[in-house]
């Protein structure tokens, strides 16, 4: 497993960068617009892990920055923690037989989420190319919200 980034949405792209880049020294190392998905994605790094940052081996912050307004409570603002892993669906089969929640199961070969005891939301991402669709992955459902 391989520790990504951490997800912090924003309201004020601007004053956020400003705030991150400008007075933190975090770096921009990578940006994302989504059209359809109305976001922007904005990947910054520690100026020691600037290099790194860029080969995708340095943990990273995620500003998520919603095109249409939104007030955010009771920690939304705050998004998830990413992590690489070698095999999502088997990772997910260990976390169900122990009991944990799959809430967006990896329907996709690719992506997952679960939340730990607290409610802090953690996505899963398949290192490399999706796995194929299977079972019982491919056909379930959502549970609750992460």
């Amino acid at each position: 497993m391989q520790y990504l980034h951490t997800m912090v949405r924003v309201r004020d792209l601007d004053a956020s960068l400003d705030f991150y880049c400008s007075k933190l020294g975090l770096v921009e190392v990578d940006r994302m617009e989504n059209e359809k998905g109305r976001f922007t994605l904005v990947f910054l790094a520690a100026p020691k892990d600037v290099e790194r940052a860029k080969e995708k081996q340095a943990p990273l912050v995620e500003l998520t920055y919603n095109w249409d307004p939104e007030e955010y409570q009771g920690g939304r603002n705050f998004g998830h923690l990413a992590y690489r892993v070698d095999d999502i669906y088997a990772l997910c089969r260990k976390l169900m037989d122990a009991g944990v929640v799959i809430n967006r199961p990896p329907r996709d070969g690719h992506m997952a989420f679960i939340r730990s005891p607290d409610g802090i939301s953690i996505e899963l991402l398949q290192r490399g190319a999706a796995l194929a669709p299977a079972e019982p992955w491919a056909s379930m459902e959502n549970t609750g919200a992460w």
